[in-house]
Formats: structure tokens, sequence, C-alpha cells
């Protein structure tokens, strides 16, 4: 692809809408400049989708969002005709401009971001499900990532450390010392504007999906999205990992139960 690289943020944040990032004044105008065309099918493939807005000012050349509502259809088995008639399928595939394959896609990168839960792994699944399906190139050519968002953040009123593992806060609290606060950040909608700028600038963290050459996608496809539950059941439950958090002696106790409290 000629030009800078671009990337597009599919998002998902349960329990809110996740797009706190898009809530600035000239977003919000562009938003509303477009959402006449929400009720019209796209005729253009030069349109882009009332869902396809920048996470910031200044990177509407290089960045777009786009926002999902509720959980993606698990399109597992389905022809592409669901992506047709699958609204959100539907914009999806307009805003990347992939509808007669991968040429003319238009961002380099496509980002997932969720929550960091439960349903956030399943959003991940129904997203990759899809892309799998209908555009397995996008993600054998690497266009497709999952962003990594902290999961803690621990600060103190001179310095802020966004953390990932729990390895990474346990150094940021002996660093920090003196029982800084510490923040356990439960999902996307719980990350102000400017902490997710950080995360998704030039820094950003994320793992791509990959696929082996010698991989047989609708077989994988069919294994952890088809209809063998007893047996993709018993797998998982070999395979469970259990993550604790650990309670650090030097910190606040509020603050480590996840009870925010406000430094003056």
């Amino acid at each position: 692809m000629n030009g800078p690289k671009r990337r597009i943020f599919t998002t998902r944040s349960c329990g809110t809408a996740g797009f706190t990032i898009t809530k600035n004044r000239r977003v919000r105008i562009r938003k509303r400049s477009c959402r006449s065309s929400r009720r019209a099918p796209y005729s253009s493939q030069r349109a882009i989708p009332p869902a396809a807005v920048s996470p910031r000012p200044g990177d509407v050349e290089r960045q777009a969002v786009f926002s999902l509502r509720g959980k993606p259809l698990n399109c597992f088995g389905l022809t592409k005709k669901v992506v047709y008639e699958n609204e959100e399928f539907n914009l999806l595939q307009h805003a990347l401009n992939v509808e007669d394959g991968i040429e003319g896609l238009r961002y380099n990168n496509i980002v997932i971001a969720t929550d960091a839960d439960v349903d956030g792994m399943h959003i991940r699944l129904l997203l990759m499900t899809f892309f799998l399906q209908f555009f397995p190139d996008l993600v054998k050519n690497g266009h497709v990532y999952i962003l990594e968002t902290p999961l803690f953040r621990v600060r103190n009123k001179q310095e802020t450390h966004y953390c990932y593992d729990e390895t990474e806060k346990q150094a940021a609290v002996k660093k920090l010392g003196s029982k800084p606060e510490i923040t356990r950040f439960k999902g996307l909608g719980e990350i102000s504007p400017d902490e997710f700028a950080r995360f998704i600038g030039p820094d950003m963290r994320k793992q791509p999906v990959m696929v082996m050459q010698d991989t047989h996608i609708q077989q994988i496809l069919e294994y952890y999205m088809g209809k063998n539950t007893p047996e993709r059941q018993d797998f998982i439950i070999k395979n469970l990992k259990v993550e604790l958090d650990l309670v650090d002696e030097g910190a606040a106790p509020a603050a480590t139960a996840g009870v925010n409290k406000k430094i003056a």
C-alpha cells in the first residue's frame, strides 16, 4: 500500500459504549454529519460508515475507530450473504474497503480492542472468526492485531505507571513506595480519553493474529466456534489457567481493592 500506515480499531466495552475516546468536539461534529447516512445502504466504496470516527484530533488521516453494538454474530458456517444482511458486518466491510479483495484495504492495521475479561475474549473470538471466515488474507498478510491495554494504574503525586501484568504492577509499587494508589482497570470504559490516547499511539502494545502456512482454517473454526460443545468444554477445563491479583502490603487497602482514591 502507498502512503503512511493507517489503523482502524474495532472496539467494544461491555457495560459501556466503549467510546469515551470519541467524545471530543471535533469527532462529535464529524459523527453527526454522517449520522443520516446510516439509514441508507452504501453504494460507493469510498463511503465511510458513520461508525468510523477518529480517536483523537489530528489523527483523522491515519486512525479511526469502529464501534460494535453488543457481541457480533458468530458467522462460522454461514455464507458471505450474512456480511450484507448483518448491518455491522456490512459497515465494517465498507470501512475497510475489502468487499472485492484486500488490494483496496483502507487501513493497514486492524486492531481489535475489547475488555480484558471473559466477554471481551469472546468478542475477540467472534471478530477473528469473521475475518478468518470471509477475509482470511487479512490475517495471513499480517493486518489483524489484538490491542493490549494495561490492567493496572499505579501512581502517586509525582509519577504514574501503567502496568500490563502483575509483575509490572509489583515493580511499580516497589519503585513508588509509600502506599501508592492502585487502580484495576475492568474495561475500556474505565480508561479516560487521554489515557486511551497513550495506548493507541506509536508505542502501543498489540499482538498479531497469525495462522501458520499449513493451518487448515476451517478445521480450527469448526473446533473453536462450531457445535462440538462437550469436546470444547473438556479442552477448556484441562487447559484452564487462573491469574490471581496479589495483595501488596505497601499499597493502600482501598486502592488495592479496586476503589479509586483521589490524589490531592
